[in-house]
C-alpha cells in the first residue's frame, strides 16, 4: 500500500474495512477455548485432542504468515485477505462434522492457514503502509484494539449459541461469519499497493539481513513469549475456572474481559510507541505480565479474582503487537515489512502452540495447571531482559531503503 497514492478517503475506508477483519479473524478464533469443556465432553476426548487442534492452528496460523507477507508485499494485501477468510470459513465448518479425533486435529491445518492469511497482523502491517510514520503506531493500536473488541464481543457470543443451538451449529456460525468480510475486502484492494518492488535485492536477500541484526533476533525471540501467553490463557482459562468449581459464565466473560480492556491497552500502547521508547514499554508490559499472573495464582480463586485478573491482563494482552511490529518497521523499513512481521510473528505462533497443546498435556498428566502458570512467569522474566538491549534505530535493510 502505498499512502502516496492513496485518496484520504479511501484511507479511512480501508482502515475501517481492516479493523472489520481484525475484529470477525481474530475474535472467534480468540475465543474458541470455549468450546473445549463441551466438546470435550461430548465426544469422550481428552483435553489433549483438543488443546492439540488448536495448537496446530496456531503453528499452522504462524508458518502461513511470512508466505502471506510474501505476497502482500508482492501483489498486495487484498489477495491474502481473501483467501484467508475462504479457507478459515471451510476449515471451521470441518469442525462442526468430524467427529474423530485425528482429522479434528487436522482442522487445524486448513483454520490455521485461513486465519493466518486473514489475521489481524496482516491488517495492521497493511494499515501502518497507507499512513504517514508519525501516525503509524496509532493506526497499528486501533487496528490491534479491534481484534480485541473482537474477543469481547466473541467470547459471551460463543456461549451463547452453544446455549442456545449446540456447539455444533455454533461452529458453523463461526464459519459463516467469516465470510461476512468479504464485502469489505474491496475497500482495501482499492488502496492495495506492492512494496516490495521497492526492495533491496529480493525476499532472500532482505531475510537474510534482517536475520543479521541483532535487534530484529531479539524481537524475534521475546515475541515467542507473547505467544505463550496467550494462547495458554485464551485455550485453558475457561476449563481451569470451571475446574475450580466456578460458573462457565465465569470462564466465557473471562475472556470478553481480556478483549474490553485490551482495547484500551492497545490503543494505549500505540499511543505510547509514538511518544516512548518501545522497547522499553515492551519490557514493562512482559514484566507486568509476569507480576499479574504471580498475583493470580496465589489469590484465592473467586469470581471477583477472575475478573480482576482479565481486566489487568487485558491491558497487556495484545498490547506488544502495535509496538513489536512497530520496531520491525522502524529498525527493518516498509519494503518488506510484511514479509518480516510475518517471521515475527511465526516465533509468536511457536509459542502459541506450545501454550495450548502443553496446557492440555500437563493437565491430562497431572489434572493441574500449576506448571503452566509457573513456566508463564518465568517467561515473561526472560522476555523483559530480551527487550532491553534492542537498537532503535534503523539497521542495514532501512539504512539501504532510505538511500534508494
Amino acid at each position: 500500500m502505498s499512502d502516496a497514492k492513496a485518496q484520504p478517503a479511501g484511507v479511512t475506508a480501508a482502515i475501517a474495512a481492516g479493523c472489520l477483519v481484525a475484529f470477525i479473524g481474530f475474535g472467534f478464533s480468540a475465543a474458541f477455548g470455549v468450546f473445549l469443556r463441551p466438546m470435550t465432553e461430548a465426544m469422550g476426548w481428552g483435553r489433549e485432542v483438543f488443546s492439540l487442534s488448536l495448537a496446530v492452528q496456531l503453528l499452522c496460523w504462524g508458518l502461513t504468515q511470512p508466505l502471506a507477507g510474501m505476497v502482500a508485499d508482492r501483489y498486495g494485501t487484498a489477495r491474502v485477505l481473501t483467501f484467508g477468510v475462504l479457507a478459515a470459513a471451510f476449515g471451521f465448518y470441518l469442525r462442526g462434522v468430524t467427529a474423530d479425533p485425528v482429522p479434528f486435529v487436522l482442522t487445524g491445518v486448513v483454520v490455521g492457514a485461513g486465519t493466518g492469511a486473514c489475521s489481524f497482523p496482516v491488517v495492521i502491517v497493511a494499515l501502518g503502509k497507507i499512513v504517514p510514520p508519525e501516525k503509524r503506531s496509532f493506526v497499528m493500536g486501533l487496528g490491534t484494539a479491534a481484534a480485541s473488541a473482537g474477543m469481547f464481543a466473541a467470547a459471551p457470543f460463543n456461549l451463547w449459541t452453544i446455549a442456545t443451538f449446540g456447539w455444533t451449529n455454533a461452529i458453523y456460525i463461526i464459519a459463516a461469519g467469516f465470510l461476512l468480510i468479504l464485502p469489505g475486502l474491496v475497500f482495501i484492494a482499492r488502496v492495495s499497493r506492492p512494496t516490495a518492488a521497492a526492495g533491496t535485492g529480493g525476499f532472500g536477500t532482505a531475510i537474510r539481513t534482517a536475520f543479521a541484526d541483532r535487534a530484529f533476533v531479539l524481537l524475534f525471540f521475546g515475541f515467542f513469549v507473547c505467544g505463550f501467553h496467550v494462547a495458554f490463557i485464551q485455550t485453558h482459562l475457561p476449563a481451569y475456572i470451571v475446574d475450580e468449581g466456578l460458573a462457565a459464565a465465569v470462564g466465557g466473560w473471562s475472556l470478553a474481559l481480556i478483549g474490553l480492556f485490551n482495547i484500551a491497552g492497545s490503543f494505549a500502547s500505540g499511543w505510547s510507541g509514538q511518544v516512548l521508547s518501545k522497547k522499553k514499554v515492551l519490557a514493562g508490559i512482559y514484566f507486568a505480565r509476569a507480576v499479574v499472573i504471580l498475583a493470580f495464582i496465589l489469590t484465592p480463586l473467586s469470581p471477583a479474582s477472575v475478573f480482576v485478573f482479565s481486566a489487568v491482563m487485558g491491558l497487556l494482552w495484545l498490547s506488544t503487537v502495535p509496538l513489536t511490529t512497530g520496531l520491525v518497521a522502524q529498525t527493518q523499513g516498509l519494503s518488506y515489512l510484511s514479509t518480516l512481521a510475518g517471521l515475527v510473528f511465526l516465533s509468536h505462533q511457536i509459542g502459541s502452540f506450545l501454550g495450548a497443546w502443553l496446557g492440555g498435556l500437563i493437565f491430562d498428566l497431572y489434572q493441574d495447571y500449576t506448571p503452566m502458570w509457573w513456566a508463564a512467569i518465568a517467561f515473561g522474566l526472560l522476555a523483559t531482559l530480551i527487550h532491553l538491549p534492542i537498537r532503535e534505530t534503523p539497521g542495514p535493510l532501512a539504512r539501504l531503503e532510505i538511500q534508494r
